[in-house]
């Protein structure tokens, strides 16, 4: 299991997603139904992001089922509603933003960070941005992802770290390795254009990637920094082998 906790910071590792049935006899048993899907990923993992968060609001039975299913250690990591972080000029809707909150509140203990993302074409506005963040409730953990390069200023991390929020890292556009909060959120993401992603198999090999990484979230666990990192489907074309490449590399180096 991927935790490593004496001295060290926690490391929380798995996918983004799970109701995948090309992984069933590969990281799920055969015949797995996909009710049973989240019950054997925990059983390999400790973590998850939640991609359908993104799309819509889950119900109260979803959420609570989520919960149900895995072990007290393990922490979900949801992204918020695309109707939040898309919305034009910031223009989003607050009563669903308490909604999805008070749902998602439902995970208990196992509830990680939550994820912003924010759309590739959002270009600079600390004062609105700024705004959305003071919107939302202290007692959460929040990474916030940012895909246009104008957000790489020291303006956005001293307004990140004035709230104790994650500056997320991803290995595209050249994120700087910045620490704005107790913790820091790592997305692994690849290509779509040369990676299917369903074939439940490893299409591109990256352990080269993945040691030069390792060696970054081993300096973050040595420094007591907490990590939740999460592959993408994209990124080698099958991800519970790039969690545990990366869990033997981290194991290794404690």
């Amino acid at each position: 299991m991927a935790t490593f906790q004496e001295e060290r910071g926690v490391v929380h590792l798995g996918t983004m997603g799970w109701s995948y049935s090309f992984w069933v006899g590969k990281l799920y048993p055969e015949g797995t139904k996909p009710v049973g899907f989240l019950t054997e990923y925990a059983k390999n993992f400790n973590s998850v992001e939640i991609d359908a968060t993104f799309y819509r609001i889950p119900s109260i039975s979803i959420i609570e089922a989520w919960r149900n299913q895995v072990p007290s250690f393990f922490r979900f990591a949801p992204k918020f509603p695309q109707s939040i972080t898309h919305a034009p000029g910031f223009a989003y809707d607050a009563e669903k933003l308490g909604v999805f909150l008070d749902r998602i509140t439902l995970l208990g203990e196992k509830l990680g960070p939550l994820l912003l993302q924010f759309p590739p074409h959002l270009r600079t506005d600390l004062g609105k941005m700024g705004d959305l963040l003071d919107a939302l409730p202290t007692r959460h953990l929040y990474a916030i992802e940012f895909r246009n390069r104008s957000w790489f200023t020291e303006e956005t991390y001293n307004m990140l770290r004035d709230r104790g929020m994650a500056f997320t890292l991803t290995n595209k556009l050249g994120h700087p390795m910045e620490k704005t909060a107790g913790f820091t959120y790592v997305r692994w993401e690849g290509d779509r254009k040369t990676v299917n992603g369903e074939k439940g198999v490893v299409e591109i090999e990256r352990g080269s990637e993945t040691a030069e990484w390792a060696k970054k979230v081993d300096a973050l666990l040595e420094n007591g920094t907490d990590v939740y990192g999460y592959f993408s489907k994209f990124y080698s074309g099958f991800p519970p082998e790039d969690v545990n490449a990366m869990t033997r590399l981290l194991t290794n180096r404690s």
